[in-house]
């Protein structure tokens, strides 16, 4: 992913391909909110803000890793992706091949989830440090707060998808119980995004 151009990517993505898909797109939506924590943060740095210098270094620490996690999870999305098209054109002629075949897409579905889990991960921590910077974030750039929350709340529904489609072919009970339990606090995720939001919209309208 990292070697390709915005303009690139998105014919990739347009393509009729396995991948590039949606749980790759998921995970750059919150790589783009990271990014754009990372760029309120570095705009709320000097003698104005000195007082918060301790947090700002770690949102800028942070919302970089979540900005580097995000592009290499897309990356394991499209090489998941492209592992369950492949075991799913295994042969199935006679009852050995059949079972090899399904324990292989079991396996596949089962990676093809575990990436898209991830990024619903990384979408909770944009939207934890979005609530931790808004009280204090240069007001100038506040606009980009609700851009971030909104990019990750993207991600984070996006992302459930993906895991839902999968967890029907898991076989391994343990697995799919990990999995689900991933999906648990999403709606809980978008609500907190929204208010954001609401509270950026709030502040610009005065």
């Amino acid at each position: 992913m990292r070697e390709h151009t915005i303009s690139g990517y998105l014919e990739r993505l347009a393509a009729r391909e396995p991948a590039p898909g949606g749980g790759a797109a998921a995970a750059l939506h919150a790589a783009q909110g990271a990014a754009l924590l990372g760029m309120v943060a570095r705009y709320t740095t000097g003698e104005k803000y000195a007082q918060y210098a301790g947090q700002v270094a770690e949102i800028i620490t942070e919302s970089d890793r979540l900005r580097e996690q995000a592009v290499e999870l897309a990356a394991e999305d499209a090489a998941a992706f492209t592992a369950v098209t492949e075991a799913y054109r295994l042969p199935r002629a006679d009852d050995e091949q059949k079972a090899v075949r399904s324990r292989a897409v079991a396996r596949a579905l089962a990676g093809a989830a575990r990436p898209p889990a991830g990024v619903i991960a990384v979408a909770a921590r944009v939207v934890a440090l979005a609530e931790s910077l808004l009280p204090y974030g240069n007001a100038n750039v506040v606009t980009d707060i609700a851009a971030a929350t909104e990019a990750a709340r993207a991600a984070a529904t996006t992302a459930r998808i993906n895991v839902e489609i999968n967890l029907g072919g898991i076989k391994d009970e343990s697995v799919r119980t990990e999995l689900a339990a991933s999906l648990a606090e999403v709606d809980t995720l978008a609500a907190r995004a929204e208010a954001v939001t609401a509270a950026v919209r709030k502040r610009i309208a005065r």
